[in-house]
């Protein structure tokens, strides 16, 4: 079967077929869906992210409303395919294809509602998409009153750090030093212990300025790579 063959309804079925319940229910838990947990709500077959990916591969010329569709879905593992499939769109377009890419992954901001869904999909698109453009728009995600365009926003510069650019990254992190969510602390201090991997000098020096203001659990995430001796340090620091 060719790709332009391949339909939404297709994907969808081919998905119910993947299903593994055990492994939903493990999703579920491992997803924080309970009831006041950030996932909450959310749906899943259990299929594990390998077999995702190489179906995303095979759908990867699902037209946009088809990808839409997917996002809509209740289900994670439809809206993982769909930021898979939209990475590989990406991938292959030229500059205005990008920009549509871009354009309609900013439209969807809302459904790529959790950690995951951020985390494969950010750096790839905006991230890199913005690497020679202007980045007001990753200053305006930081400060919505929405969780993902918030991590959206940090999660992007990995894109930033991999080219030796971590200004953005230091400027975001300080945006998000005293934001109250867990996920944000992880996602800073993530991307400060990426910046501190490439350009020790940089992580230290935003550290030795906001370490103690900073979320222990962000802190921690940051000088996760560090001799036991300076992490002591720091986090003695903190206390």
């Amino acid at each position: 079967m060719k790709y332009k063959q391949l339909k939404y309804s297709d994907l969808i079925k081919e998905l119910k077929g993947l299903s593994d319940p055990k492994k939903a229910d493990d999703y579920k838990w491992f997803f924080k869906t309970g009831p006041g947990e950030y996932g909450y709500g959310d749906k899943f077959l259990g299929i594990r992210v390998p077999v995702l990916k190489k179906v995303a591969k095979r759908f990867k010329h699902l037209s946009f409303s088809g990808i839409e569709k997917l996002l809509k879905s209740d289900i994670h593992e439809h809206r993982f395919v769909a930021l898979k499939i939209l990475i590989f769109k990406y991938e292959d377009s030229g500059e205005s294809g990008k920009d549509g890419v871009v354009a309609f992954y900013l439209k969807n901001t809302k459904r790529i509602n959790n950690w995951d869904l951020v985390d494969t999909s950010a750096p790839y698109i905006l991230g890199d998409y913005l690497l020679s453009k202007d980045k007001g728009v990753l200053y305006r995600l930081a400060i919505s009153e929405i969780l993902w365009e918030r991590r959206i926003a940090i999660i992007s510069t990995l894109a930033f750090i991999k080219k030796d650019n971590y200004k953005d990254t230091l400027k975001i992190a300080e945006i998000l030093l005293q934001d109250e969510h867990d996920l944000i602390h992880k996602a800073v201090g993530w991307m400060l212990r990426e910046v501190g991997k490439r350009s020790p000098e940089s992580e230290v020096g935003f550290l030795d300025r906001y370490h103690s203001v900073m979320p222990r659990t962000m802190l921690r995430y940051a000088i996760e790579r560090f001799p036991e001796k300076q992490r002591q340090k720091y986090l003695k620091k903190k206390r």
